[in-house]
């Protein structure tokens, strides 16, 4: 069964306190579209700069999780990214007028209620999953995090102070989303009482207070009381749950943390991006084993892996693709195409020769992509049942959606058809040579 990509309906707002900071900021959550991920704006600032949650933008901030690109930083996300996961948003946009989301009470719950007002709803877009096919492991002193490789999303955590009150605490979700609102979402920040002279001193925690914090003492928790008996280790989830977010997919898998916080969960998303650009400077791309049916692949990824160049490289995303199988790309048709200059200039229509050459240059990704197949070039043999259903017009996004129905060494046939707003306008059967 098909997932589809989830986005909000309708715009919302809340305010609140930075827990660091301790400024008053607005945030808003807006729909975002088909493939662009989780992306922040920083409407205080000139340009309004944005900043995507992902890997490759994170920057390392005591006791939080940050993002930031160019100089424009973004603070303590972790809360909301988890709120989510649980929800299912792959895609949004969150404005806000300061550089620190809202403490709010320490938790992930109320963000999670205010994007459910919102009104979550399905996109057109296949869902893509980050699901290692391999054991992804970090270690520092007697900390950990792994990730199993399974075909769901399960989380488990040892959490262990040395302090009279935190004991050794184990917890285990199985994750759905009715679990992630009822046993993860709503429990809070916490910290020793020993702590709080020191992150003062390091100008922290000017937003906290007993009602966004869980302050606990040498005898127990301080001026609050606890939503559960475990509610320490469900934090830690929670926390563990929002930075794996930053993969800039849904994550299938097994996660099991031992007294890890944001910086081993930060340097395990930094082994995991390395590996990647490894394999990408290999000539790889975003398939490698880690990244096994990942995308999207942006024009960078692409040109690493096709030969074509302007004007004749016709794709501009791949959105989906998943190795011997399919791939489905996306080329923005602009009135600004070089064709368009002599192709009914008048009337610009996208020539059908070209619509079937963009189609081709997907299933090239597909098939070169293929370890086996790295190096190679594929060439045209034969184009076969070929059909044109509708004009492509400047303004459309041309959809191209390629199965494969023979894949040899040496050559490969696929189905290949592309939509306009689901509306098909071309199918063709292509075959291949792969050659030096």
């Amino acid at each position: 069964m098909i997932e589809y990509q989830k986005t909000i309906t309708n715009t919302v707002e809340l305010s609140g306190i930075g827990l660091h900071t301790g400024q008053k900021v607005n945030v808003r959550f807006k729909p975002g579209e088909e493939n662009t991920g989780i992306e922040f704006i920083r409407v205080d600032l000139p340009h309004r700069p944005r900043v995507a949650a992902h890997m490759s933008n994170v920057i390392e901030r005591p006791r939080r999780t940050s993002i930031g690109i160019a100089g424009v930083e973004i603070h303590t996300i972790e809360h909301v990214l988890a709120a989510l996961v649980g929800l299912g948003i792959d895609n949004l946009v969150i404005e806000l007028d300061a550089e620190e989301l809202p403490g709010l009470d320490g938790s992930a719950l109320p963000f999670l209620e205010s994007l459910k007002k919102a009104v979550v709803r399905e996109q057109k877009s296949p869902r893509v999953y980050f699901q290692p096919k391999e054991p992804l492991f970090m270690e520092e002193g007697d900390s950990s995090l792994m990730i199993l490789p399974a075909n769901d999303f399960h989380v488990s955590y040892t959490m262990n102070y040395a302090h009279p009150v935190l004991r050794s605490q184990y917890a285990s979700f199985a994750f759905t989303a009715q679990t992630f609102e009822k046993e993860i979402a709503p429990s809070r920040t916490f910290c020793l009482q020993q702590e709080t002279d020191e992150l003062t001193r390091q100008g922290l925690g000017k937003g906290a207070n007993y009602d966004n914090t869980v302050v606990v003492g040498s005898k127990g928790v301080v001026n609050n009381t606890l939503r559960f008996d475990d509610e320490f280790v469900r934090h830690k989830i929670c926390d563990l749950i929002g930075d794996l977010y930053l993969l800039g997919h849904p994550l299938k898998g097994h996660v099991i943390g031992i007294k890890s916080g944001h910086p081993l969960n930060i340097k395990l998303l930094q082994k995991i991006k390395h590996s990647h650009e490894r394999q990408t400077k290999a000539g790889v791309g975003a398939v490698c084993e880690e990244f096994n049916r990942m995308a999207p692949l942006d024009i960078n990824d692409i040109q690493r892996i096709l030969p074509h160049r302007y004007p004749f490289l016709l794709v501009d995303r791949i959105v989906e693709l998943k190795e011997d199988t399919n791939a489905v790309g996306i080329k923005n048709v602009t009135i600004n195409e070089q064709f368009f200059n002599g192709h009914f200039p008048g009337r610009p229509v996208m020539p059908g020769v070209l619509i079937i050459e963009a189609m081709a240059q997907v299933a090239g990704v597909l098939i070169l992509s293929k370890r086996g197949n790295l190096g190679k070039r594929a060439f045209f043999m034969c184009i076969d049942k070929v059909k044109f259903r509708r004009m492509v017009l400047p303004g459309d996004q041309l959809r191209m959606e390629v199965a494969v129905l023979k894949l040899k060494s040496k050559t490969g046939q696929v189905y290949a058809r592309a939509t306009v707003e689901d509306r098909l306008v071309a199918e063709a059967v292509l075959m291949f040579s792969l050659g030096e």
